[in-house]
């Protein structure tokens, strides 16, 4: 399965912004990587380049790579509603990124994992297919056998107790519903979508 396998703190420092999780690579160096460091002089990013990287950013971000990302950028304009939105509520509604909300994996990349392996299920069906899309009113369970992992327990006792809107999570069963499509409000990343949509208008 294709996948970003590279350095997280150099990414996460490129764009300013803890895209991963908590990074102490980004807190002590919080500039871009390269070798003359926070002395180089920048130049003035132009418009095409800020766009460019805002897309990066969420592709990094949901860990998409660029074919996946341009599809699903196609499916979000030809749905109804505000493009931008759409692209979002596309990536928050797959599996993996579903899991990880839910507090059963602490990162993305972990989420990912454990639905490739085989520890989710969907509606009582096992599903290893990360990109998954799931729809409001799915289930999304570990398996029986699985419950017992230390990663996912461990995940689990550590998550806020804070829930996403679009979510419910029962910790006793392991157990959580999609419950809707989410608001863009409700979706904490800091991305710009609107500069994604701009990109891809060109």
């Amino acid at each position: 399965m294709a996948r970003y396998r590279g350095p997280k703190s150099k990414i996460a420092r490129k764009f300013k912004d803890p895209i991963f999780g908590p990074d102490r690579a980004l807190e002590k160096k919080n500039y871009p990587p390269g070798m003359h460091g926070p002395n180089k002089r920048r130049m003035k990013q132009s418009e095409y380049a800020v766009q460019l990287q805002e897309k990066q950013k969420a592709k990094y971000t949901y860990g998409i790579l660029e074919k996946q990302f341009a599809n699903l950028f196609d499916k979000a304009s030809r749905s109804k509603g505000i493009t931008g939105e759409n692209l979002l509520q596309l990536c928050e509604s797959r599996l993996d990124n579903t899991v990880y909300r839910l507090g059963l994996s602490p990162t993305r990349r972990g989420a990912r994992q454990l639905v490739s392996h085989r520890h989710i299920t969907v509606n009582g069906e096992v599903v290893n297919i990360p990109s998954y899309h799931l729809r409001p009113g799915d289930k999304i369970s570990v398996r029986e056998r699985s419950k017992s992992l230390e990663v996912i327990s461990n995940s689990v006792g550590a998550a806020s107790s804070s829930a996403y809107p679009w979510l419910e999570f029962n910790r006793d069963t392991l157990t959580g519903t999609y419950i809707a499509v989410p608001n863009r409000e409700d979706i904490p990343e800091n991305i710009k979508e609107q500069l994604i949509v701009e990109l891809y208008s060109k």
